[in-house]
């Protein structure tokens, strides 16, 4: 089991991706590749599938003069002739050969070349490997002119009946307008009237009444039997001679098709493989347009599994930002042998799930073998197995509720997951009664841990994020929210666990403050912020400089810069307790004291909240 679940790719809309790069392709060639394109786990069929990939973004930034005419698939066509030995192609279908096979050479030609040979060598390679055919191009091209008709000089048969039939045809015309005047001289038609061409012949109407007045042969009639259309006797003649020129035409076209056909039939083999270079090269020419449109580029490859992306992007979710002139933001995910799985926490519509999906569809492009939207100097690993849980699950089918669903997966993984796994699981341990969720989840993380795979996995559970700090190989991460303005902001901090901001949220919609009190008081031992997690919250000044540099930050960090301000400011804790009516010490503005951590204080002050040294505040006066 390599991916898991069946439906992997419609839970991340990685057949969206595949409908972009099929949009693309130049041909049906290519566009089968697309829908062929398949995770591998093999290190050097990954690496080999992106160097082709980005050698061909340097193609398209360079403008270097590609051919991407005529690709055509004409395998059907091979397969035909191949099939039935009496049949031959048509002129229209060796018209389309020569101009395929054209470009094939041209193609090969770009890559082989001196001048470009050790620029793309991956490219190279595959071109090397194909013949190409100058004798059936020659031969192509001397049986057919530049507008796909075949020479009146293909053969000398040819040239001679061609012109024999230039001269029957004469024939006809000189007798047909004697025909008419020998007619006209005897009052049976008028000197007007128009010759019709019925069936191949050249017809004079005339009157029933005078139909027998011409010599030649009734060919047709009106309806009402008042007209019969008669092919004059010497036209008769002179028309025969002419059809004969252009039986013998056609007999001779068909030899010569045939002689060409025959020549094409032994090399049926290395044409068919031409053909498969083609829809390579057109798969790989729609990968690459595809990763110039997402920003895509080729991190830095290990042979292991490894994740270590700077401003890591979905490429979906940018792309329709960038419709209404917007981008979306940019993420660092980091997944080593030294912090295998992350847990993340944060608010609700906090982007967790984003996140997820990020890190899933990414990884599964990357060994996809197409370009990922990540930052400069970005590392990539390959893993042998991506297992995902996300979204309910629910089936009414199968009478599984959302948590057996989740249960299912979780003995899934368990049965599969190795030190070369990436488990991806969102809002583990959901779906039931929170402490015996929490309790399995625990569990299964610390299964998790002990087989050394690497995860990333969204939670709001307290006891996970603790499992987080105290074990080694997990680190927690927060995704950013602003308590001021009370908004998501979608950016990912990696070293400490992230609140749900529940009170916050409850505040902000409208919960009166005595709800929200006694339910503070009643959260008791248990904290908002992790109270014994070595770094739970970050000062004022530290996380406005977190924020105004957008980076990732890590506990070390946080946990230094915290050191260093409390040295420089030794807190003095005064006696207050939560729920007291606080203010800043010089100013007149009151909040409510909403929890204390250490020498800090999360102060509420209406709908704005503010993590503020203690030893700024007092108690406000009733």
């Amino acid at each position: 089991m390599n991916i898991y679940p069946e439906n992997f790719e419609q839970k991340l809309n990685f057949d969206v991706i595949r409908e972009h790069i099929v949009a693309k392709c130049l041909s049906p060639l290519g566009e089968e590749l697309v829908f062929a394109m398949s995770f591998s786990s093999d290190y050097e069929t990954v690496i080999t599938n992106l160097i082709q990939t980005q050698e061909f973004v340097e193609i398209i930034h360079s403008k270097a003069d590609f051919p991407t005419t005529y690709f055509l698939d004409m395998r059907h066509t091979l397969l035909g002739v191949e099939r039935d030995l009496s049949t031959w192609l048509s002129a229209e279908e060796v018209g389309d050969l020569v101009n395929s096979l054209e470009t094939i050479t041209s193609i090969v030609d770009f890559f082989v070349l001196l001048t470009t040979s050790g620029v793309y060598p991956e490219l190279k390679k595959l071109a090397e490997r194909i013949a190409v055919f100058p004798v059936i191009l020659e031969e192509g091209s001397r049986l057919l002119d530049k507008s796909g008709h075949i020479r009146d000089n293909a053969s000398r048969e040819l040239a001679s009946i061609r012109k024999r039939k230039i001269e029957a045809e004469k024939d006809v015309a000189r007798s047909m307008q004697a025909a008419l005047r020998s007619a006209h001289s005897q009052g049976v038609v008028t000197k007007d009237v128009p010759i019709d061409m019925r069936g191949g012949h050249f017809l004079i109407p005339v009157t029933a009444s005078n139909k027998r007045k011409i010599k030649g042969v009734v060919r047709d009639s009106s309806g009402s039997g008042k007209t019969f259309f008669i092919e004059p006797e010497a036209v008769v003649e002179a028309s025969y001679r002419l059809r004969e020129l252009e039986n013998d035409e056609r007999r001779e076209i068909a030899r010569l098709l045939m002689v060409f056909t025959n020549l094409v039939r032994e090399e049926l083999t290395a044409l068919l493989q031409a053909y498969a270079f083609m829809g390579t090269i057109d798969f790989i020419r729609a990968k690459a347009l595809f990763a110039i449109r997402i920003d895509g580029t080729m991190p830095l490859m290990k042979n292991r599994p490894h994740v270590y992306w700077h401003q890591a992007i979905h490429p979906l979710l940018d792309m329709k930002l960038r419709q209404e002139n917007k981008r979306a933001e940019s993420l660092g995910i980091y997944l080593t042998e030294e912090h295998r799985i992350l847990i993340i926490s944060g608010v609700n519509a906090g982007g967790k799930s984003l996140c997820l999906k990020t890190t899933a569809l990414l990884q599964y492009m990357l060994q996809c073998g197409v370009l990922i939207p990540v930052g400069k100097n970005a590392e990539g690993g390959v893993f042998d197995r991506l297992f995902l849980d996300i979204g309910d699950g629910q089936s009414l089918e199968n009478s599984l509720s959302t948590y057996t669903s989740h249960l299912t997966h979780m003995r899934n993984i368990l049965s599969y997951h190795d030190d070369r796994s990436l488990i991806l699981i969102d809002e583990f341990g959901g779906g039931t009664e929170p402490q015996v969720g929490g309790a399995i989840a625990e569990t299964l993380l610390e299964r998790f841990n002990s087989k050394r795979s690497f995860g990333l996995i969204t939670t709001h559970f307290q006891n996970l994020k603790r499992y987080a700090y105290q074990a080694e190989g997990v680190r927690n991460a927060a995704m950013l929210y602003d308590v001021v303005g009370m908004r998501p902001l979608y950016r990912l901090s990696i070293g400490t666990a992230g609140s749900s901001f529940a009170f916050e949220v409850a505040r902000r919609i409208g919960l009166p403050e005595d709800i929200l009190l006694k339910a503070s008081d009643r959260v008791g031992d248990v904290d908002l912020v992790l109270a014994d997690s070595p770094v739970s919250t970050v000062t004022e000044e530290v996380q406005d400089s977190v924020e105004m540099l957008e980076v990732d930050i890590t506990e070390e960090d946080l946990t230094d810069a915290m050191i260093i301000e409390n040295i420089l400011e030794t807190p003095v804790i005064r006696p207050l307790k939560k729920g007291d009516r606080v203010r800043v010490k010089g100013q007149q503005i009151v909040g409510v004291l909403m929890q204390m951590q250490g020498s800090l204080g999360k102060v509420a002050f209406g709908e704005l909240q503010s993590n503020i040294k203690l030893n700024r505040l007092e108690l406000a006066s009733d």
